[in-house]
């Protein structure tokens, strides 16, 4: 089946729907993921954005964009988050989808430079994305990996 990446501010009555989606994935509090999406779809700033892959009516992937996502180093913003894919739906393009989407629609937001936080080797690096220093997440015992992605 064919799937499409929706922007949330495209589908504004995907917001409950892709929260709960969210936090049943991550584990962060329901409230904040609706919090972050009543203000992109307030609009008025670039940052935070959400965007997931539409399966018929299914979540099978997702992401967003918010300014840190749980780090020491505030000035590497905005932050790719809560990439995540449908274990029955991987290895199809779908996370590489959703990436090089976010990307071509934050540079036309003026934004050209994205940052994301992962534990991940090798994965994101298929999608332009470089290493480029480790970073402390909040309450986190290990440091993390930091990739950059800078729009051509």
């Amino acid at each position: 089946m064919e799937y499409e990446i929706v922007p949330l501010r495209d589908r504004p009555g995907l917001k409950e729907q892709a929260a709960r989606w969210f936090h049943e994935k991550w584990g962060i509090p329901l409230q904040a993921y609706r919090e972050s999406m009543e203000a992109c779809l307030a609009g008025g700033s670039a940052v935070p954005q959400w965007y997931v892959a539409l399966e018929g009516d299914r979540i099978i992937g997702g992401l967003g964009v918010i300014e840190n996502d749980f780090h020491d180093r505030k000035d590497l913003a905005p932050n790719v988050c809560a990439v995540y894919t449908e274990a029955d739906r991987r290895c199809r393009g779908v996370a590489g989808t959703l990436l090089e989407h976010v990307c071509a629609d934050m540079k036309e937001k003026g934004i050209d430079t994205l940052y994301l936080v992962t534990d991940h080797t090798s994965f994101y690096e298929r999608y332009g994305w470089s290493f480029l220093c480790m970073v402390q997440g909040d309450g986190e015992p290990d440091l993390s990996r930091m990739y950059v992605h800078r729009a051509e």
